[in-house]
């Protein structure tokens, strides 16, 4: 059973409804830990005086922000505590807002919001209105003595809940001398047309379940092969020989005609798609070729196929006259 890592209410207006907190998502990265490559044994991270060469006690560690290269002001506890937000156990929404409003750079880490007791009523009924208005709401809360901004959204009958970066947080696009250099670039209508038809051939629904990790399933049966004493192969790296860069016209038209092929195929590579007009050409000038040898003028075969028929309409016509 889940374990709720939060429980309080939501707040907007005089409706409070109690809610738990859970994280929606359980992120499989595989990790490492560093050992002594000599002896196995796992390495111990040391809080280490530079100068002294000593080990630091935890108590006797504090905090520093630098100002400067090797300048610091150093921050005391009891500072810090001083300014953080007071824990109100309430998530206070200050507004709705329409979800396409919203673009999704500014979310962080998302969980899941279930009622808590005696909040069943209020959490249906703030999801059903969220849900039929279409708006999300924008609230503020603590968590483990930091406030976050967070957006309440419905997920079905589920009501989301999603951290979100503040604006000053998210770089510029403008700050990227690329994107500035795109800009000045022209296309034609042509090129955009094919660009849009390659887009239509290649859309369809978001289906989650059909993209899989494969650089993590890898490292795990490459683990697993080793825990059981198998070698690992380790290949070279091939080497990537320079390519010109492709006409933009030119890969746009092979990219439309590669997934058309595929479509015919019902998702065969275009690879076998191309292959197949060759057979059916040399079946077509064999069959043209075959009249020739089979019945033709100047053969033996086409004289003996013609006394064949003559033969065959005067035995016809003898049993015409007896009938």
């Amino acid at each position: 059973m889940a374990r709720s890592i939060w429980t309080g209410a939501i707040s907007f207006g005089m409706v409070t409804v109690p809610v738990k907190l859970y994280s929606a998502i359980n992120r499989k990265s595989v990790r490492f830990h560093q050992l002594n490559g000599k002896t196995g044994v796992r390495i111990a991270q040391k809080r280490v005086d530079p100068q002294s060469g000593e080990e630091v006690p935890y108590e006797d560690i504090v905090k520093g922000y630098e100002i400067a290269p090797d300048r610091y002001v150093v921050i005391e506890p009891g500072e810090l505590e001083a300014l953080e937000p007071k824990k109100t156990k309430t998530i206070e929404i200050e507004e709705f807002v329409d979800l396409e409003q919203i673009d999704p750079i500014f979310y962080d880490h998302p969980y899941y919001l279930a009622p808590g007791p005696g909040g069943a009523k209020p959490y249906k009924l703030l999801v059903e209105a969220m849900r039929e208005t279409g708006k999300v709401a924008i609230a503020r809360v603590v968590i483990r003595s930091k406030e976050a901004l967070v957006a309440l959204r419905p997920i079905g009958d589920v009501l989301a809940m999603s951290t979100m970066v503040f604006a000053d947080e998210v770089l510029p696009p403008e700050r990227l001398d690329e994107i500035k250099e795109a800009e000045e670039v022209k296309t034609t209508k042509r090129e955009l047309d094919i660009a849009k038809q390659l887009v239509e051939s290649l859309a369809g629904d978001f289906k989650p379940d059909s993209y899989k990790d494969a650089y993590r399933q890898q490292v795990l049966e490459m683990i697993e092969r080793k825990a059981q004493g198998k070698e690992i192969a380790v290949q070279p790296e091939p080497e990537e020989a320079a390519t010109p860069a492709p006409d933009l016209m030119g890969a746009l038209k092979a990219s439309l005609e590669a997934v058309k092929a595929r479509e015919a195929d019902g998702g065969e590579p275009a690879k076998a798609k191309r292959k197949a007009p060759a057979k059916a050409a040399a079946k077509n000038q064999a069959a043209k070729k075959a009249p020739k040898s089979a019945g033709g003028k100047g053969s033996p075969s086409g004289k003996a196929g013609g006394k064949a028929a003559a033969s065959g309409k005067r035995s016809g016509a003898k049993a015409t006259a007896k009938r």
